[in-house]
């Protein structure tokens, strides 16, 4: 069997494990009110829910203040079309219209029921999907072929009175017109002027091409080829929407047509345009090449054969990604809040013109954070907004809210903007994409990330994982044999370097790394044989590799207490420079926000000056993922300081405002008032204002770690970590029996940690 073909075999295989374990699928419904009294429950159903219902029976309009239909979109499809696996059926789309429920929840925090029809007579389609409608706040249309994906659509617009959209459509269409805008502009060519190329005449390429000329383009400069060549006045037997698109013209190939024509838009299937075809094309051309997975023509191809040409692809790992998740979670956000009667024209236009506007809007500094580069500027390399810009959730929903009141269609008014995207802001998490970004940061320069304990299925499957995503380039630290033996027995492929500190193989190491540890730790406590003994133990050996270089990256502790394996780190790896203290943190992935807990598992009874260590060293970690670090130094009084604890914390506190005026640090803060605006507001001197903190510095290791022990224990939330600050190499151990997912995403962190180390 090939590499390629084991890859794909591995692939697949996480592919089905992903969607069968507990719960099966990718979305859940979960209660949103308190259920666990007499009194919850009848106020949830008999006799407390006869009041709202009575209510919504005397003003319909109401059911949007009593139920969940104002945050609730049917994604609704009959199998026909999907993705590039064609007509499947309705059960076998189901895994499709799980995923785009779960981008709606993850990027604009909107609910979804995902329905799929056992219809495909197109006027039994529309009576089903108009019976159910009252059910939800908006429909998207998902996965049908055309032609009756253009009747259905027009139809349910027509006869229903809430958001709809068939996103295979416009989805594509606006977000593409928005990087057509800024690539003419960086182009230096006006819309009504150019010529434009359409391979492919489905649903994508009809929506792309009417909103196209909405913006201005002549659509007598438009040539469309479908399967059989060019739509022009020869060709017979074309459906409905195709005629609008004839063109007067002789040519016939797609070949003929590229001559001398400034943009090519491909929605079609890959590699059809040759560098010749390209080199045909007028001076500067701009080409969106949008198959996927592989495009009409490849970047790296087209950038080689002419350097003047502006390419956009659907794809990620290349600059300008025409991504649909970067329209619809945000058009559907702005129409449900206005509660608005439909999308229309006004609506999408008022999303492309937003998304192109953020594209040349300075980019900040947390952006460019989250995807690991020193400078993004408006250019051919970026003329449309990355998907994990937390921008999106603002300026596109707000743009489509404002349209649908000034285009008359939106059952409410937003009063206040400021204060509507606060709310926006608000309902996501500012920051909820984090893991996301982190892994988009890495796969970008991954390094050498070393697994203790190589012989464990939950270390083997993150290392499987880490490899297969390009986010590291892992390799296992233990005995080589039985690391094999587990490999054979689980069943797991993995052809990635393993480290056997005791192998022949590593005899010029050990002699290494034996002088190194005897160098440092001669004058404590380790004496010559003992340093023999100590490089044949991977607790030593894994720090002696970073040590020396021969990783960049450790991740250790999997099988083993935390201090244990602390000891030898500590022994061998040196802290940073200004550093007096080494200490851990705990990442708290919460359903708003991550939070950060510190010091959970080193210094068990910091002084003060210790706390104002750690709390720096937090604040900086935490500026590391891109987020604003506001740091509550936590203790069980608010600002009174009467016991010895909160007096340390207060003298910790006292530092840091005279040292390090531009913190924002406050306390001693007891962490419920910490986390709560409204708490916060009875305090208005200080520093923390009234926006909750997102670090919390504990007073002592117990109540710390206790802390997040419970969470863990209770699933309350996905912790990462602890994450190691202080030293001067990428190490970090983890929590005993972490999981798969622990795993890796605390070797992300560490191959983040290791390209900030590789910069200085």
């Amino acid at each position: 069997m090939s590499k390629n073909s084991r890859d794909q075999n591995a692939f697949d295989k996480a592919a089905l494990d992903y969607h069968r374990q507990e719960p099966k699928g990718k979305i859940e419904v979960i209660p949103s009110k308190p259920h666990s009294s007499q009194r919850d429950l009848s106020l949830a159903y008999s006799p407390g829910v006869a009041v709202p219902c009575m209510a919504i029976h005397d003003d319909p309009q109401s059911v949007y203040e009593y139920t969940s239909k104002g945050n609730l979109v049917a994604v609704i499809s009959n199998g026909t079309a999907v993705l590039g696996l064609g007509d499947i059926g309705p059960e076998a789309s189901k895994p499709v219209m799980e995923g785009k429920g779960l981008l709606f929840k993850i990027f604009a925090g909107i609910n979804v029921f995902d329905i799929e029809i056992n219809e495909k007579d197109p006027d039994k389609f529309i009576e089903t999907v108009k019976a159910i409608a009252p059910t939800f706040g908006g429909i998207n249309l998902e996965d049908i072929k055309a032609p009756e994906a253009f009747y259905i659509e027009q139809r349910l617009k027509e006869e229903l009175d809430i958001p709809l959209m068939h996103d295979d459509q416009h989805g594509t269409a606006i977000i593409s017109a928005a990087a057509l805008i800024n690539a003419l502009e960086i182009a230096g060519k006006k819309i009504d002027e150019v010529k434009m190329v359409i391979n492919g005449a489905g649903a994508a390429a009809i929506a792309c091409a009417k909103l196209y000329i909405s913006l201005g383009l002549d659509p007598k400069n438009i040539l469309m080829c479908d399967s059989k060549g060019v739509i022009n006045h020869k060709r017979e037997n074309l459906t409905p929407e195709k005629l609008d698109f004839i063109a007067e013209t002789e040519i016939s190939t797609l070949e003929d047509a590229l001559k001398g024509s400034d943009v090519f838009v491909g929605l079609s299937k890959g590699n059809v345009m040759s560098p010749e075809m390209l080199l045909s094309m007028a001076k500067n051309p701009i080409v969106f090449a949008l198959a996927n997975p592989d495009p009409e023509i490849s970047y790296d191809l087209a950038v080689a054969t002419r350097e003047d040409v502006m390419m956009a692809t659907g794809r990620s790992d290349y600059p300008n990604q025409v991504n649909n998740v970067l329209g619809f979670p945000y058009i559907f956000r702005g129409a449900l809040d206005v509660q608005a009667k439909g999308i229309n024209e006004a609506m999408k236009l008022a999303a492309v013109y937003a998304l192109a506007e953020i594209a040349k809007e300075p980019v900040p500094e947390m952006v460019k954070l989250a995807y690991n580069v020193r400078d993004i500027s408006f250019g051919k390399d970026y003329f449309i907004p990355k998907p994990f810009d937390n921008r999106l959730i603002t300026k596109v929903s707000i743009a489509v809210a404002k349209a649908a009141m000034e285009s008359g269609i939106a059952g409410k008014s937003i009063e206040n903007f400021q204060e509507y995207e606060n709310q926006l802001l608000d309902r996501m998490g500012r920051d909820e994409k984090l893991v996301r970004m982190m892994q988009n940061r890495a796969k970008a320069n991954p390094k050498r990330v070393t697994l203790g304990n190589g012989e464990e299925y939950n270390i083997l499957k993150a290392a499987q994982i880490l490899q297969e995503e390009g986010i590291a380039y892992p390799s296992l630290l233990g005995s080589k044999r039985l690391i094999k033996e587990k490999m054979e027995e689980y069943g797991i492929t993995l052809d990635i370097p393993i480290i056997d500190p005791n192998d022949d193989a590593n005899k010029e190491a050990r002699k290494k790394y034996r002088k190194t540890l005897w160098d440092k730790r001669n004058r404590k406590g380790i004496n010559e044989y003992k340093s023999k003994r100590y490089v044949r133990q991977r607790d030593y050996f894994g720090p002696l590799m970073l040590e020396h270089g021969d990783t960049d990256a450790l991740i250790v502790g999997f099988s083993k207490s935390y201090s244990s394996v602390l000891k030898p780190i500590l022994e061998i790896i040196d802290k940073k420079p200004g550093v007096n203290k080494v200490a851990a943190m705990m990442m708290i992935l919460t359903d708003k926000k991550p939070l950060f807990f510190a010091d959970t598992s080193i210094n068990k009874n910091p002084t003060a000056e210790d706390l104002v260590e750690i709390a720096r060293m937090a604040e900086y970690t935490v500026k590391s993922f891109a987020i604003e670090p506001r740091l509550a130094m936590l203790g069980f009084e608010n600002f009174s300081a009467k016991a010895d604890t909160s007096k340390k914390v207060a003298a910790a506190v006292k530092i840091l405002h005279e040292k390090y005026p531009k913190m924002i640090v406050d306390g001693e803060i007891q962490p419920d008032f910490a986390l709560n605006s409204d708490h916060l507001a009875d305090y208005p001197f200080s520093k923390l204002g009234t926006n909750p903190a997102n670090v919390l510095v504990f007073p002592n290791l117990e109540s710390a770690n206790l802390s997040y022990k419970i969470i863990r224990g209770m699933k309350a939330a996905q912790t990462i970590g602890p994450i190691l600050m202080g030293l001067d190499q990428s190490v970090h151990v983890l929590q005993m029996r972490s999981s798969v997912d622990e795993i890796v995403n605390l070797a992300t962190i560490a191959v983040l940690d290791a390209q900030t180390k590789e910069k200085k």
